[in-house]
């Protein structure tokens, strides 16, 4: 990707120039040292100001022409909002940024990226154009500004308002991103559709947007015959009433978002091929819309899956799971060495740990393990709950193999999985993630809005598994 991409940042020749401004980023353990960095006057401002440095705590030092440099708390490690207030607070200009010990530039970038970010507008609710702090990117610093870029598609898709962004406008949306890095991609639809994904088609029905089903291929320049192969998979419902059980007024606010797994699933994927990794991939992404009309889906309707199993509707606002379903069957089939989905699927997870913790459910603990340790090092924590068989029985149908929910109404995450986990083939292993992905209130770096977690938590995942594979 190009610098030139993001209007916040400038290319490293900029940092030749005059007129550029210093952000020194300081440790609360070098709090002593702000005379030698900002001078004496400035750091008597700066404490009698108030400031501390306290983790992401931003102090400006005036000068003769206005403020002279910024000084931002920060802490050793990778997490990225601590910059994120940076684009929005600084004044406008060029800036460069010195980082203590301890905080790769690339965590810097992205921070500063995160920060930049804002809801994309339409018609007269746009933004004006106007002056912005950005910053000149630092040795090193490139790579933030390309998980920034993932990260700002993603959110821009989960963004959209839903009449911009239907089945067929995700499924485009994913060519475009794609076919650029290499990728064939197919979109089927129609019969095709119906015949290999009959429960993506079911939940489509009572909408005259059609579903549509994307499957991307794409082979790393690095990667031969025998190269890992990483199946991805993702929820794209563009719009959830809930169906036939249809959702109270207050419930469908932010149903735009229940595309965020899809809107993940393929930050994901566009982040691998531009870091051209070297693996053989594969992406589904299940584009429909669950809406109310005399061809949708009914409550005791039974329908028969892409595996042949038989699944009693017991709730048509558990559609996210009859998505998924044919999607994990076929990508089971190719036998892949890793299979991956992520879901906005249930609020029983958003119950158990809250909007900014993913539920990670896995059939394979060195897998789980891989991505919680992984999240926890570069700030993209995710929770593991249990695949717990005992309760698989409260999907009991008695008319059809199972029912898309549970007898039950506890434990709504975990029943969500085990019914994932019937359409897994034996030996694939498998990580599920139960995600949010919408910040319900601004935050430093995290605009309210749409938002990709669990990407960088993955992607390092990745990292370590094939530094590992290449160092056995």
């Amino acid at each position: 990707m190009s610098i030139e991409e993001f209007p916040c940042l400038l290319p490293s020749t900029r940092g030749r120039r005059s007129g550029v401004r210093v952000i020194h980023a300081i440790t609360h353990a070098e709090f002593g040292t702000l005379a030698e960095r900002v001078g004496e006057s400035g750091a008597a401002f700066l404490r009698e100001s108030g400031f501390r440095g306290q983790v992401g705590e931003l102090g400006l030092v005036p000068g003769k022409g206005g403020v002279a440099a910024a000084v931002l708390g920060v802490q050793a490690g990778a997490d990225p909002f601590q910059f994120g207030t940076l684009a929005k607070d600084l004044p406008p200009g060029a800036w460069k940024i010195a980082l203590p010990e301890g905080i790769a530039p690339d965590i810097a970038v992205l921070g500063f990226c995160l920060g930049a970010y804002h809801m994309p507008a339409f018609g007269r609710a746009a933004r004006p154009e106007r002056d912005i702090a950005r910053l000149i990117v630092p040795a090193g610093g490139a790579a933030g500004a390309e998980v920034a870029q993932a990260i700002r598609l993603g959110r821009d898709l989960i963004n959209a308002p839903p009449n911009l962004m239907g089945p067929a406008e995700l499924a485009e949306a994913a060519r475009t991103l794609l076919e650029p890095l290499g990728a064939r991609v197919e979109i089927v639809k129609g019969r095709k559709l119906a015949r290999a994904y009959p429960t993506v088609a079911h939940v489509g029905a009572g909408s005259e947007r059609a579903p549509k089903v994307v499957i991307a291929r794409w082979q790393g320049s690095r990667a031969g015959a025998k190269a890992p192969v990483l199946s991805l998979v993702g929820k794209g419902v563009c719009f959830d009433t809930g169906g036939y059980d249809i959702k109270p007024a207050a419930g469908m606010l932010r149903m735009k978002k229940d595309m965020g797994g899809a809107a993940i699933m393929l930050a994901l994927a566009r982040l691998v091929m531009v870091r051209d990794l070297p693996i053989r991939l594969e992406l589904r992404l299940g584009c429909v819309e669950n809406s109310i009309s005399g061809t949708a889906m009914r409550p005791s309707d039974v329908v028969v899956t892409r595996s042949g199993q038989t699944v009693e509707i017991g709730n048509t606002d558990a559609e996210g799971r009859l998505v998924l379903c044919d999607l994990l069957t076929e990508a089971s089939e190719t036998d892949p060495d890793l299979l991956i989905d992520a879901a906005t699927l249930t609020g029983a997870a958003r119950v158990a740990l809250g909007p900014d913790l993913p539920a990670l459910f896995s059939n394979d603990d060195e897998v789980a393990q891989a991505i919680l340790d992984a999240g926890t090092s570069c700030g993209d924590p995710l929770w593991r709950l249990p695949l717990w068989d005992d309760y698989a029985s409260w999907l009991r149908s008695p008319v059809a193999d199972l029912n898309n929910v549970a007898a039950k109404p506890m434990a709504g995450a975990l029943t969500a999985a085990l019914f994932l986990k019937k359409f897994i083939k034996t030996g694939v292993r498998w990580a599920h993630i139960d995600v949010y992905a919408w910040n319900d209130h601004y935050r430093s770096g995290r605009p309210e809005g749409g938002e990709i977690p669990v990407l960088r938590a993955v992607y390092a995942s990745l990292l370590r598994t094939l530094h590992a594979r290449d160092s056995t």
